[in-house]
């Protein structure tokens, strides 16, 4: 009996593929989860996503952040998510592609995000991920940072914070590092 099934499998993707038709590629769960997430999406208007890959390329994406608040105003931040076949049973990769001096982004690209690590459970969605990377650019955070120099900063002087938020937007050194203009 289980062999009746597989020939009559075998028959119809022979027959499809006879038709000119290529073979239907079965999608994994994460696939499927991701497409509901970002079918579902409810970005701040400061916020979109796209697809370098193409729209057949779920699992790889990238979403782009322009505060509208904040020392970050005016800002342009990109992300690149990948997203892993067993999601949403693991949080997806993201990394900033921006070089950018934040507290919680490090030079590399490395973001510093709870819902990321230890916090990540199966009932978050893409959606609260931006939602939080947003948040970052809002409210940095130096109590958690990657970036240990601009957390100090932040926490003992504010105002030169800033300053040097918007000198490396600008396009410009920040100590000995160099920052590509991102405004």
């Amino acid at each position: 009996m289980i062999k009746l099934f597989k020939v009559k499998e075998k028959q119809r993707e022979i027959a499809e593929n006879a038709n000119g038709k290529a073979p239907v590629k079965k999608q994994s769960a994460g696939e499927l989860r991701l497409h509901k997430d970002i079918s579902e999406l409810n970005l701040p208007k400061t916020c979109c996503i796209s697809f370098p890959n193409g729209k057949d390329d779920l699992m790889s994406f990238e979403v782009t952040i322009r505060p509208d608040e904040g020392c970050y105003l005016g800002g342009t931040f990109v992300f690149s998510f990948q997203v892993s076949p067993i999601y949403p049973h693991e949080a997806p990769k993201v990394k900033c592609k921006t070089k950018v001096y934040h507290p919680n982004i490090d030079l590399e690209g490395n973001v510093c995000l709870n819902i990321l690590r230890e916090d990540w459970k199966p009932v978050l969605n893409i959606n609260t991920i931006i939602y939080g990377l947003f948040h970052l650019f809002t409210q940095p955070n130096y109590e958690d940072p990657l970036n240990h120099d601009a957390a100090a900063v932040l926490r003992d002087n504010p105002k030169m914070f800033e300053s040097n938020v918007r000198r490396a937007m600008a396009g410009g050194y920040v100590g000995q590092t160099f920052f590509p203009r991102c405004m």
